[in-house]
């Protein structure tokens, strides 16, 4: 089975910053056009890399589940993830749901759809 991210990239690209094995959670998330939120949840899994972003009252407490793909840079002394979508790509999203991040092949592609048809080249 294909994770969240089926068609995006899947992993931390090496230009971001990122060290494997590195606590993402409460790093600030930073779109193009301003803060969102805060991390959550990451994995560093191979295949299927992600951060599930708290973005509070910005859009009324919605956690959102942003592919590793999506990810420019991770600031380790500022605390912050800056990532390669608009705050309206983010807000318009799919929820993270937890109860069907595992295992529901439906909800992976719906995912990984989304941020196939948003990803900035």
């Amino acid at each position: 089975m294909r994770g969240p991210t089926s068609r995006v990239q899947a992993q931390y690209q090496p230009t971001t910053g990122h060290t494997a094995g590195t606590d993402l959670i409460g790093y600030k998330v930073e779109a193009t056009d301003g803060s969102i939120g805060k991390v959550d949840k990451h994995s560093d899994d191979v295949h299927s890399s992600y951060l599930v972003v708290d973005t509070g009252v910005w859009i009324f407490g919605k956690h959102v589940l942003l592919p590793a793909g999506t990810v420019k840079t991770v600031d380790q002394a500022e605390r912050k993830i800056y990532v390669d979508l608009t705050k309206d790509q983010i807000k318009d999203s799919p929820e993270f749901d937890k109860d069907k991040h595992v295992g529901d092949a439906g909800y992976h592609e719906q995912v990984g759809s989304y941020y196939q048809t948003h990803r900035r080249i």
